[in-house]
């Protein structure tokens, strides 16, 4: 992602960012379905790609007392509120978040690691447009038995058909674009690293979780 990118997503996010959980925990689902599935090993490494507000970091860290939490995210803007969140938690021995891009992040520089036992992302490939690339740089960062979770918009092909369409419309003015294809990118991820994938989607086809193995 280049900085023209991440300077476009600190505009987004620099007044939003004081409102995002309240105003997205009643859409954003399987969130914390996703977190109860991490099941981290005993000083297990756990990292989430586009952490935001650093919500979902709080959540498992607290679910998973014995494991680390990192987290990385484009946007500076959004990184103010995590590191505020994650000091008002109490948390902060535990969870460390840096700046850094997606598609490309080095773990030894950010966080002097160089796997993860797990990875998780959050509705945010909805967003990124290089969004296949981040999937491929999370999966080749997995340490051995790790895993890579992922929860975001499915097809909603089986919502009615005006909701469907209002529901891409309203997305779009956020610049958020459901990813029809996920499916397919994540099997043809896990097969180029030699893993193993699986992918469902929920009622109406409205949220999408898929999960690569190594």
């Amino acid at each position: 992602m280049s900085d023209t990118a991440a300077g476009a997503m600190d505009v987004i996010y620099r007044h939003q960012r004081f409102i995002y959980d309240l105003t997205r925990r009643h859409y954003l689902l399987g969130r914390d379905q996703m977190i109860a599935d991490l099941t981290p090993p005993a000083n297990g490494t756990v990292l989430e790609v586009g952490c935001g507000t650093a919500r979902n970091l709080i959540c498992a860290a607290r679910r998973y007392q014995n494991a680390r939490f990192f987290g990385l995210d484009v946007s500076e803007e959004m990184l103010k509120t995590a590191r505020a969140s994650i000091a008002k938690s109490g948390e902060s021995n535990r969870i460390k978040v840096a700046q850094a891009d997606a598609t490309a992040f080095d773990p030894q520089s950010l966080f002097g690691l160089s796997s993860f036992d797990r990875i998780f992302i959050s509705y945010a490939v909805s967003m990124i447009p290089t969004w296949e690339a981040v999937l491929d740089r999370a999966a080749a960062t997995l340490a051995p038995g790790g895993a890579l979770h992922v929860v975001d918009f499915g097809t909603m092909d089986e919502m009615p058909n005006v909701a469907r369409k209002a529901m891409l419309a309203w997305l779009a003015h956020f610049s958020v674009t459901p990813r029809r294809n996920l499916h397919d990118v994540v099997r043809a991820v896990a097969e180029r690293h030699g893993l193993v994938s699986s992918f469902h989607q929920g009622r109406f086809g409205y949220a999408a979780m898929a999960k690569i193995n190594r």
